[in-house]
């Protein structure tokens, strides 16, 4: 079945108020499901997300033999057979582009896999070279046919190996984090990814008996241990692309909003831009945030760049751009992690904004402009919730369709929203 929201906007105003809980991270659960694939016995999970993706690598796991077991709300227990499949399922893998992370850990483990050509959100190019030069390096050899890779490694284990990533490419970096655990030797990883999402994971695999230094660096050296042993359950750390969504929300239209159960510190460039080029007061706590407007919202010019982290997230990109609708002149967003993010803009165009395209990753954003209802679809997880902000701020009903799109990343949205005072329902 088909579903959309409907959204009556507050035309600008800042009335919501209330706490917004931040649930588990989409991206670090993606992760934390194939990461069992390294221990010989049950690994317990908790926090985690009940999101589309995430009950996807579930499916395609109970479809390898894996027992996966939820033991009740946000948490499951996950035990590896030796009996395990190497196919991955193509009508599961071409919906979730994440099955890739499964991919890895399962040849590390089992030799083998046949993976077919992964999905994902429609936001430009994705290719999984770099997992493939990876596991090239680490002695695996690679069948690429018109449906799939059938990936193996000869000897039947992989070897330690120096791999240089041309991109800090998060996926690449803890896809062969978790192969090199299970490798024979010592693999270097530079170039590698700092996201608090990897952090989690590889501080989790070390508390378990990996051997793992340089965690948050740039340069990750892995020893092989084989097969760990799981001795407590592994939390998902709070989303930081939500909560950090949840505090442009709060900008643009709360009145007193308390994100609680987040992490702030993994969202100090988008809190330190806020605060410098908005009205809105941030008061910032352990696990909390608080954004209060005592007087109408007024939003400076802002020029900003995306990069990896501890950069300014792409993921946060679209919202901020809901948000520059209604700052005071024009800003600047440069997108340099994804060609095809910008494809959004036009139905914000359709809802009042001015937005100017110069290339594929830049773009001219005029305000303040009012935006005015609409009705627009889903074109990926990140853009789908700016619309949500959008229709918020507008003036008038918006329907979004597609909404499954933000089922894939965001649990209970309209739940949550409609404790702050948006008036949303599902159809």
């Amino acid at each position: 079945m088909k579903e959309s929201l409907e959204i009556e906007g507050l035309k600008g105003e800042q009335t919501l108020m209330g706490e917004i809980p931040v649930y588990g991270s989409k991206n670090a659960a993606l992760i934390a499901f194939p990461m069992t694939l390294l221990f010989k016995g049950p690994v317990q999970i908790i926090n985690v997300p009940e999101i589309e993706d995430v009950h996807r690598i579930i499916e395609l796991m109970k479809s390898l033999g894996i027992s996966v077991e939820q033991t009740k709300k946000h948490e499951y227990r996950v035990e590896v057979s030796e009996t395990t499949s190497h196919t991955l399922d193509s009508s599961v893998v071409g919906k979730i582009r994440a099955s890739v992370f499964l991919a890895i850990p399962l040849l590390a483990r089992f030799g083998e896999v046949v993976l077919p050509h992964p999905g994902g959100d429609n936001i430009g190019p994705r290719p999984i070279d770099l997992f493939i030069e990876g596991l090239e390096k680490m002695g695996a050899t690679c069948d690429t046919q018109k449906d799939h890779y059938h990936i193996q490694t000869p000897s039947g284990k992989l070897k330690g190996a120096e791999i240089f990533l041309k991109i800090q490419s998060v996926g690449a970096t803890q896809s062969l984090m978790l192969a090199a655990v299970l490798a024979e030797g010592t693999t270097v990883i530079k170039n590698a990814a700092m996201e608090p999402e990897i952090v989690s994971i590889a501080e989790y695999l070390v508390a378990n008996g990996a051997d793992i230094k340089g965690i948050g660096t740039t340069t990750l050296t892995i020893k092989g241990t084989g097969l760990l042993e799981s001795k407590q359950p592994y939390r998902v750390i709070p989303d930081r692309l939500e909560a950090g969504t949840f505090l442009i929300l709060g900008v643009l239209s709360g009145k007193d909003i308390t994100i609680t159960d987040c992490d702030p510190s993994h969202i100090e460039v988008l809190t330190d831009v806020l605060k410098r080029n908005t009205t809105s007061e941030i008061t910032i706590k352990k696990d909390t945030i608080r954004v209060e407007n005592k007087e109408p919202l007024k939003v400076q010019p802002i020029n900003i760049r995306t990069h990896e982290y501890p950069g300014f997230a792409s993921d946060l990109q679209p919202p901020l751009v809901v948000l520059l609708t209604q700052a005071g002149g024009k800003s600047l967003v440069f997108e340099t992690i994804f060609e095809e993010r910008f494809s959004y803009t036009g139905n914000l165009v359709q809802m009042g904004a001015k937005i100017v395209t110069y290339d594929p990753h830049r773009v001219r954003v005029h305000g303040k402009t009012p935006l005015k209802g609409s009705v627009v679809s889903s074109p990926d997880i990140r853009a789908g919730l700016a619309y949500v902000l959008a229709a918020i701020v507008a003036e008038g009903t918006s329907v979004i369709h597609n909404v499954y799109c933000i089922d894939r990343g965001y649990e209970q949205i309209e739940e949550r929203l409609r404790a702050l005072g948006v008036t949303i329902q599902r159809t």
